[in-house]
């Protein structure tokens, strides 16, 4: 009977064994994960991200919005509209939203209820109704009401929105208090001053009368309004707005002003000199 022969090492022999076996797992799994280009067309792959803003179209109001806005910067703006370019300043502003909202108008569930409890007095005392008739104090709204409150000169400070479109519902109004001797701001965003009044926008609110303890308050407001809009108003209606180049308008000029060996501030003095003749 001949020998056995032994079993053959299932791991190899000899130097270089595991990087055969290396190669033939390799092999064996070589084209399981395919590198494969995407393809994005329809029903492939997702497409990927991108920043397609300057390709949308826009809903015309936001177009309007922009196309606004750069003609004002562009064009020659009148000094009665470009008045309402200067703003009252930020902490001013917050001290006045935080003075006017203590006299905000009273809602239709607060009038009832106010009234409902005025007639139970006055059934029970005849003393109490005309002790309590008096209406609460709170800021006026409306162009109207505004107009006949400053030409009677009950108003003692005007608030007036910086956005209000079409700008000539309130472009009179600034004359009308410097004549009238009544002092008046200019704002930020006429949906602050509609908050105040309970609406989504107001033009202008006006302050009639206060409580005692907050005179001194509006003192205060009312001395802003004069060294900030009153005192300033022949500036302003001297001052024009508007002549703004873009960026390329810039550039050309500058370039122009390099060819000519000249300066940019020269150029465009030139420019101004050509275009007052």
């Amino acid at each position: 009977m001949p020998p056995k022969k032994a079993a053959a090492n299932p791991f190899g022999s000899g130097k270089g064994s595991k990087k055969a076996k290396g190669r033939k797992h390799d092999a064996q799994y070589e084209n399981l994960f395919e590198t494969q280009p995407k393809n994005f067309h329809i029903g492939g792959a997702v497409q990927p991200k991108r920043d397609l803003t300057h390709v949308m179209k826009w809903p015309k109001y936001v177009r309007l919005q922009r196309q606004k806005v750069v003609l004002n910067k562009r064009l020659k703006v009148p000094p009665a509209v470009n008045q309402f370019n200067h703003t009252l300043d930020k902490n001013t502003a917050t001290q006045l939203f935080r003075f006017l909202n203590k006299y905000r108008p009273e809602t239709k569930q607060e009038k009832q209820k106010r009234l409902h409890a005025t007639a139970e007095k006055a059934a029970a005392d005849r003393e109490a109704k005309d002790k309590d008739a008096k209406r609460p104090i709170y800021v006026r709204h409306g162009l109207n009401h505004t107009v006949g409150l400053v030409e009677s000169k009950k108003a003692s400070l005007v608030v007036i929105a910086n956005d209000v479109d079409p700008i000539e519902l309130v472009i009179y109004l600034p004359a009308l208090c410097r004549k009238m001797g009544v002092p008046y701001v200019i704002v930020k965003n006429k949906s602050r001053l509609g908050t105040v009044v309970h609406q989504k926008t107001a033009a202008v609110l006006v302050v009639t009368e206060v409580k005692k303890e907050d005179e001194k308050e509006l003192a205060t407001l009312v001395s802003a309004a004069k060294a900030n809009f009153t005192e300033k108003y022949d500036e302003q209606r001297r001052r024009w707005g508007g002549g703004v180049k873009s960026q390329r308008s810039t550039q050309k000029l500058a370039k122009r002003a390099r060819l000519a060996g000249t300066t940019l501030a020269a150029v465009q003095a030139a420019q101004a000199g050509a275009a007052a003749q």
